[in-house]
């Protein structure tokens, strides 16, 4: 039963470093910018929505406030729209979460 268990540990020993770098390359590139938001990240993004109120009101002076409103939310949605779109592509592009080769590798020392 020892000599089992070893024949069956000593492989799984070996190949989990190769595993846990084929998981980890993927992932780093999939979180490229994934923290979590700090200070500065929500000081700027107060701004942002200072500055978006700033030019509704601006535009507002020849339109109806309604429609100043409606012209300034549609383009951070279609940049909000393309970023997901990029985003897919990349977590795509990542692949799958599953350390392949290590799984082919043990698979043949059956």
């Amino acid at each position: 039963m020892s000599r089992a268990s070893r024949r069956l540990s000593e492989p799984v020993r070996e190949r989990t470093p190769l595993a846990r770098a084929e998981l980890t390359r993927p992932g780093r590139r999939f979180t490229i910018g994934g923290r979590p938001p700090d200070g500065p990240d929500l000081l700027g993004l107060m701004a942002a929505q200072t500055l978006a109120a700033t030019a509704v009101a601006a535009l507002a002076l020849t339109l109806p406030v309604w429609l100043s409103a409606l012209i300034l939310t549609s383009a951070p949605a279609l940049a909000a729209a393309g970023s997901v779109r990029a985003g897919v592509k990349r977590a795509a592009k990542a692949g799958t979460p599953a350390p392949e080769r290590t799984y082919h590798s043990l698979a043949a020392d059956r």
